[in-house]
């Protein structure tokens, strides 16, 4: 058994919140004809090679998520963002395993139609500079060149992470602690959850 397929039996033998929902969702996106790997600590869902959904199970429900939810037709507005920043994902959740049984064949059409998408090359069309840096961070940056042509050298999504990151406390004095904190990161070349 491959070391890939020992940690996702491990994910699901293991699960300590929503181990039956998390194996149903699993069945259905397999049966659709996905394939299953393990990445980001989990399972996901691809097809040739491209990310297309993925199951989680958090406190208070188990989720299965889109990628590129965003572009399925979702006629019955189930689909949400997963978070306020969220542009391209989209989630569906599930509370007990009767509810993901009715709502098996949507999950079989969404399933299916985010791979047609995929086929089809879909994209999603994201805004490059969807966002504000913060006047902290640009301040930084203006007193510390090394650190800007890092940032600036940091991929489009590592960029936007660190702005929301750094734009979301009320008090400048914890935006520009933040942005200290993360000077050697950002230098690095690293994102904000990077390893």
């Amino acid at each position: 058994m491959s070391d890939e397929r020992q940690k996702l039996n491990s994910f699901f033998s293991e699960a300590k919140v929503w181990p039956e929902e998390l194996r149903a969702l699993r069945a259905i996106l397999l049966d659709c004809g996905l394939t299953e790997e393990f990445k980001w600590r989990g399972p996901c869902y691809t097809y040739d090679g491209a990310n297309v959904a993925i199951v989680w199970g958090f406190k208070d429900h188990a989720t299965l998520g889109f990628f590129k939810g965003v572009l399925l037709k979702d006629e019955q507005n189930l689909l949400m963002a997963p978070g306020e920043n969220s542009r391209s994902s989209r989630v569906l959740k599930f509370a007990d395993l009767d509810q993901i049984g009715k709502m098996e064949p949507v999950i079989r059409s969404y399933a299916l139609e985010a791979m047609e998408l995929e086929k089809a090359g879909a994209t999603v069309d994201l805004a490059k500079n969807d966002f504000v840096y913060p006047e902290e961070l640009i301040a930084a940056m203006e007193a510390d060149p090394p650190l800007q042509e890092a940032f600036e050298k940091l991929t489009p999504g590592r960029r936007r992470g660190f702005a929301l990151f750094f734009g979301q406390p009320k008090q400048a004095a914890t935006r520009e602690g933040r942005i200290r904190k993360m000077r050697d990161r950002i230098l690095a070349g690293k994102g904000l959850h990077d390893r």
